[in-house]
């Protein structure tokens, strides 16, 4: 009988925000909920009208100044 073999289960990479085929649709609600989470930790705004690669731009570098990248 032979042993299982190991399947690679590491997380697949992120793909760049701008070869995002939806990108340039609004936020998803998500996006918004935490992007107003953060800016509320860093006593920002957030702009209206986002797109999801802006969105998603804004919420890393968020994440970067609020510690919670």
């Amino acid at each position: 009988m032979s042993e299982p073999q190991e399947q690679d289960v590491s997380p697949s990479p992120e793909k760049n925000p701008r070869d995002w085929v939806t990108g340039d649709e609004p936020m998803t609600g998500p996006q918004s909920s935490y992007l107003h989470t953060l800016a509320q930790e860093a006593g920002e705004n957030v702009p209206d009208g986002l797109t999801k690669v802006e969105a998603s731009k804004k919420i890393d570098e968020l994440q970067g100044r609020t510690g919670r990248g």
